[in-house]
């Protein structure tokens, strides 16, 4: 069975890595974090980061940039919304997103 055995399965984007105890940190964690700096406030989409990293295959990246703003948020290290309303931590929100830092 291995082979198709994935095929159908959707990734379960909270089911994450914990990068807060490790020692190389995640290149999207880190953009998003730089980004929340940058921005001073100002909110962002995830593509944003994406695009900035990588602009010509930016669109690859999205369901991991999500997956690290999941993680960003459930720690408390950033907000996340959609529509103005916080989105709820333990899932994924589907459709537009921003992202803003907490300083």
């Amino acid at each position: 069975m291995v082979g198709n055995s994935c095929k159908n399965q959707e990734p379960d984007l909270l089911t994450m890595t914990d990068y807060s105890n490790s020692e190389i940190p995640n290149i999207l964690s880190v953009a998003i974090m730089e980004m929340c700096r940058v921005r001073k406030g100002e909110g962002f989409c995830p593509s944003e980061v994406v695009k900035w990293l990588y602009p010509e295959s930016w669109h690859h990246f999205m369901e991991d940039v999500l997956r690290e703003m999941m993680v960003l948020y459930q720690i408390g290290q950033i907000e996340v919304t959609q529509n103005q309303i916080p989105v709820p931590p333990d899932r994924v929100p589907v459709g537009e997103v921003r992202i803003k830092g907490k300083f």
